[in-house]
């Protein structure tokens, strides 16, 4: 894949700590993930982007650095991410490293020399340092709310800073040119060492009104960011990116950022899509969509209208490290397992690219019994419990074996622990079975690199009744899914049409399964 290869790009996900551990403590490495490379490239994707791997507290799991140019030592070292690179790029993968610019650790070299030195001082001005309200400033400067619950300020002397996430993560201030020039020569830092691109994390989130106004009834905390919102997706972040793509199109080979930005409105997504802004963003539409035709239809054709006005291809995810997996949001058991088997295939079959999140491919549902003195995940304990929080999908993978860690490392223990049914799910145990998710999508990956009509491109949909959606891909390709609970004939269209392949193995000639999905290609 050359030339705007991101535009038709299949990118895996890998949670670090939970995809292969080398040394046997129990927690993901970069040499574990080095060693599953080939795995990967036989799967069939074309990318691989990584969670955070810098050194890091992990009060959020990494998402707070500590130092944005090396390696946490539990992961590895400089030369291992180096060595991961070359194979990968061996290999015909690309590798997407994630970025964290909204905010650093509490203990990055910046935030403890702005503790140490007084208000107005040129350390402070890097971060979102405020005087408090009321005659002592005792009080916070405004109703701002964290996003993993209480407010979003700490005090330290006789001033607050604002974390719009836990306190161990306070946010930078993206009008200081310091902090500009900082992140800048960081891209440069992993560009020259041979990375692809970046995920960026919440890529909305940078730019603040500088007035700091109080939260209206309506502009919540948590979730798509509204318009007008004093916090979220601010015009001003705009400038950010389109500096950092002035540079990323400095280096050759296509490298990309990929930008993870909850707004509500797909209108202002398109915005961070110009030309001259992000590549590519990830596309919550989709996941968030409701298991039904009308649901699923509306978020594909909102999603390909808008990014269209400016020239940007649509991605389609169905999971990631922050939300429950799509086995046990469709249902869970076998009907969550039937509609995700259904649902990888609409979502390979839509134009643009798409997103795997480690796991899905064997069908991992979430894992919601965990010991609490386990959970890592901050909006578990800032909650005291009330929200069990994201470390139900970041369960480790397993790949082989009948007893834990089923193949996650040398050890016997992980750092959450595996359900003994996943036995049953390792890749081992599914590789070379037709039946099983892991075969299903290799197979649909196999024929998404081979089918010319796959990838990016447009789509015409045909006329379906009731639970049923179709379209049709040129040269020859069609998709039917059958989201209802009952069995349907196939659509007049892929009369004589040739099977290519079908969620339900078992589907009958004429007739789609219920909860199932098919792609044809003319002619037997």
């Amino acid at each position: 894949m050359s030339g705007e290869w991101w535009r038709s790009a299949v990118i895996y996900q890998v949670y670090v700590w939970s995809f292969a551990d080398s040394d046997g403590d129990g927690i993901g490495d970069l040499p574990g993930v080095r060693s599953r490379l080939p795995y990967l490239r036989d799967l069939g994707v074309d990318a691989v982007w990584l969670n955070p791997f810098y050194p890091s507290p992990q009060a959020d799991n990494g998402y707070d650095v500590a130092d944005y140019r090396d390696v946490d030592p539990r992961f590895g070292t400089l030369d291992d991410v180096a060595g991961l690179i070359a194979d990968a790029h061996d290999l015909g993968l690309r590798i997407i490293l994630d970025l964290v610019p909204n905010h650093t650790s509490d203990q990055h070299p910046w935030f403890r020399a702005a503790l140490a030195a007084p208000p107005g001082s040129r350390e402070r001005a890097r971060y979102l340092f405020r005087d408090g309200r009321g005659p002592d400033g005792a009080q916070p400067p405004n109703n701002w709310i964290s996003m993993f619950g209480g407010r979003a300020w700490t005090r330290v002397g006789s001033q607050w800073y604002l974390h719009l996430f836990a306190p161990e993560q306070p946010d930078l201030d993206w009008t200081n040119d310091e902090v500009r020039a900082e992140f800048e020569d960081i891209l440069r830092f992993w560009f020259d060492l041979g990375a692809d691109g970046f995920r960026i994390d919440v890529a909305h989130g940078l730019a603040k009104d500088p007035q700091m106004p109080d939260l209206g009834e309506k502009q919540i905390a948590t979730g798509p960011a509204p318009e007008g919102h004093p916090h979220w997706d601010l015009d001003e972040v705009h400038d950010v990116y389109r500096s950092w793509r002035r540079l990323s199109d400095s280096y050759p080979g296509e490298r990309v950022f990929v930008g993870e930005v909850w707004v509500q409105s797909l209108d202002r997504l398109a915005r961070y899509l110009r030309r001259d802004e992000l590549h590519t963003a990830f596309n919550f539409t989709f996941l968030l969509a409701r298991w039904s035709a009308k649901s699923l239809r509306t978020a594909v054709d909102d999603s390909i209208g808008h990014l269209l006005t400016v020239g940007a291809p649509a991605t389609w995810v169905l999971s990631n490290h922050d939300v429950i997996r799509h086995v046990t949001r469709y249902g869970g058991g076998e009907l969550g397992l039937r509609r995700a088997r259904a649902a990888a295939l609409l979502m390979l079959a839509l134009p643009g690219g798409a997103y795997v999140y480690q796991g899905e491919e064997l069908g991992l549902p979430e894992v919601t019994e965990l010991p609490d003195e386990l959970r890592r995940d901050p909006t578990f304990r800032r909650s005291q419990g009330a929200d069990p929080g994201r470390d139900g999908c970041r369960v480790p993978l397993p790949w082989s074996g009948a007893v834990p860690s089923y193949g996650f490392g040398p050890g016997a223990a992980a750092w959450l622990p595996q359900p003994p049914e996943w036995a049953q799910l390792t890749v081992a145990r599914q590789t070379g079975d037709p039946a099983s998710m892991l075969e299903l999508y290799r197979s649909a990956l196999r024929h998404r690199r081979e089918l010319p009509a796959l990838g990016d491109g447009a789509l015409h949909w045909l006329s379906t009744e009731d639970e049923v959606l179709a379209f049709r891909r040129e040269p020859g390709f069609t998709c039917v899914l059958n989201v209802g609970d009952v069995p349907v004939p196939l659509p007049p269209e892929v009369d004589g049409a040739r099977l290519l392949l079908a969620s339900d193995p078992a589907a009958d000639p004429g007739t789609l399964p219920a909860a199932s999905a098919a792609w044809f290609a003319a002619g037997r």
